[in-house]
């Protein structure tokens, strides 16, 4: 499979493989995104997670695939410090805001960094159409952020921090998208680059949900946030996986701006789901914002 994905990078056969991967990229992270703000606290599900992601990751990273070439430890080191960041301030956030209030500021301001990004790293330079295909993007953004400062009463006052958090946090997720693009690159083999990710990058959140459940009066049983930790795990497989491989067979500022799609699929999950109140203002922007990303890719 190694050998097939080198021969279809940067070809029209690329091109519409990671279409298919970044749209399911989307789902996925919405789905991912849903479970750790969902029934736990978001630090213990992060947690559990990463642990379950970890052990799954480790017998492929030691006995499957490739070793990493020598040059890809200080990657990996620069990847695991982007990514604890990013978990953190993802936590945090969470905390202060709902689910769609929070989750389409984090996806949608993400893929203005990660354009700029592709730009100076990888010389990817967008059509004028694709720029407005951004601008429609960052239209909806901001208008449900002036939106949910304006109308939302619920937590109103964590609201303010849950927006900043959102918007850093959405840095760091472009900030990630980049650099693990240049790191996915930067191996022969793409599946070892993932595998040794899931395995270091396990290491730190697992800790620190130990510590938060430890020092909780009421602590929450651990069968059912583990299980919801294994299955997070596995979507945390096939979301990061998928969008690594769109970057690493075509364009890196395309697959990032077709992931902020993930904002439609959130609006339905925090109504569906996690019983948020979303309403149509709430739903048309946060399409808006999968609007701008489809223009982006059709300008392209």
């Amino acid at each position: 499979m190694t050998n097939w994905l080198a021969s279809i990078e940067g070809t029209a056969a690329g091109h519409q493989l990671a279409l298919v991967l970044a749209l399911s990229a989307a789902f996925l992270h919405a789905v991912f995104g849903a479970m750790q703000k969902g029934r736990h606290d978001p630090w213990l599900t992060r947690g559990a997670i990463d642990a379950s992601y970890g052990v799954m990751a480790a017998p492929f990273a030691l006995f499957v695939v490739p070793w990493p070439e020598p040059h890809m430890w200080l990657i990996f080191l620069g990847a695991w410090a982007i990514h604890t960041v990013y978990k953190l301030l993802q936590a945090w956030a969470y905390t202060k805001g709902a689910y769609t209030v929070v989750y389409p500021v984090v996806r949608g301001t993400g893929p203005l960094f990660a354009v700029i990004g592709a730009y100076l790293i990888f010389n990817e330079v967008f059509t004028w159409v694709q720029w407005m295909g951004v601008g429609v993007l960052l239209c909806g953004i901001f208008g449900l952020a002036i939106y949910n400062l304006r109308n939302l009463t619920a937590a109103r006052e964590t609201l303010n921090m849950a927006l900043g958090l959102a918007v850093l946090t959405g840095l760091f997720v472009a900030l990630y998208t980049t650099y693990d693009a240049y790191g996915i690159r930067a191996t022969e083999n793409p599946f070892t680059f993932l595998a040794w990710f899931f395995l270091i990058d396990a290491l730190v959140m697992p800790p620190i949900a130990y510590i938060r459940w430890r020092a909780m009066p009421d602590r929450p049983t651990v069968a059912p946030l583990m299980r919801r930790g294994v299955l997070g795990g596995l979507v945390a497989f096939l979301s990061f996986g998928s969008i690594m491989m769109a970057t690493r067979l075509d364009k890196v500022g395309e697959a990032a701006v077709l992931r902020e799609t993930s904002t439609v699929f959130a609006a339905f999950i925090g109504w569906l789901v996690l019983k948020e109140t979303v309403g149509p203002r709430r739903i048309a922007l946060m399409a808006l914002i999968a609007v701008g990303a489809v223009i982006v890719e059709m300008g392209g």
